[in-house]
This record gives structure tokens, C-alpha cells and sequence, in this order.
């Protein structure tokens, strides 16, 4: 019979930094409004943390009313009464960004998930961001009913 591995408690660095996860992803407490958002982006590595500002400006440029929190360590942005329409999750060479109703919106975001609804898309260190169609969908995720846990 083989034993199960144990695994190693997750220590905070000594200067009270967040811990990273697997990925890089921050590993942030689980909070509503805009600050432990802000907490998560300032605790992304490196060129991550400007993408992460990037988008979370976007977005708020594009919804101006929208609520945002920290759930299952990805910020989670959504709608007042309507659920969540965009999520974000760090990886090791990417930030997949997630439209819950992805599979609603007109031209589909590229990359399929196992979950029918969700399609993603990948930001990539270097690589050009195509603000406008990612403004086009944040705007149509919106007003789409959004994910409710």
C-alpha cells in the first residue's frame, strides 16, 4: 500500500507579500468591491501585473457600473442583480481571461472550455492586445445574464 504524498503548507513570504500559486496566480482572500481586485493585480508577477491593470481598466472604461470581486483566487467582474460576466486567471506563460457566456457573444472569443457557455482567451507576455474586440465582448457579456455560483 503507498502512501499518500504530503503536501507542504503554504507559507507567506516574509515581507508579507501574497502567496503565488501555481502559475504565478495570486493567492488572494476571497473579498467583494474593487480592492481586493486591486490587491490581486499588485500581486501578479511580472508583466502580468501591466496586463492585469490594462484589463481591469478596460474594463471598468467599457462597464462603468461594474461590481467586481475576488473568488476561487481570479477576479470576477459582473452586473448588479445579474451574476458574473468575466473572470481572470494567471498561468505560467499566460492570463486566460474568461467570458462565462462566452459562447453568446458575436464573434465567438477563441479558445473553447470543457464548460458549453465559457470561451477564453489568452494573453500572451509581448503579444498585442486587440483592445477594441476585447471591448466588444466585455460590452456584450455584460448585457447578457451572467454566471450565478
Amino acid at each position: 500500500m503507498t502512501k499518500a504524498p504530503t503536501r507542504k503548507p503554504l507559507v507567506p513570504p516574509a515581507d508579507g507579500a501574497p502567496i503565488l500559486l501555481s502559475g504565478g496566480n495570486p493567492q488572494i482572500a476571497k473579498g467583494d468591491g474593487d480592492g481586493p481586485v486591486q490587491a490581486y493585480i499588485a500581486a501578479m508577477p511580472g508583466w502580468k501585473r501591466a496586463a492585469g491593470e490594462r484589463l481591469d481598466a478596460l474594463i471598468v472604461r467599457t462597464v462603468p457600473e461594474v461590481q467586481k470581486a475576488v473568488r476561487w483566487n481570479s477576479p470576477f467582474y459582473g452586473m448588479p442583480g445579474q451574476g458574473w460576466f468575466l473572470s481572470y486567471h494567471c498561468f505560467t506563460r499566460y492570463i486566460k481571461v474568461v467570458f462565462l457566456k462566452g459562447s453568446s457573444l458575436h464573434p465567438m472569443p477563441p479558445v473553447g472550455s470543457k464548460d458549453p457557455d465559457a470561451r477564453y482567451v489568452h494573453i500572451h507576455e509581448g503579444e498585442a492586445v486587440d483592445e477594441a474586440q476585447l471591448a466588444h465582448w466585455i460590452t456584450q457579456a455584460a448585457a447578457l445574464p451572467g454566471w450565478t455560483p
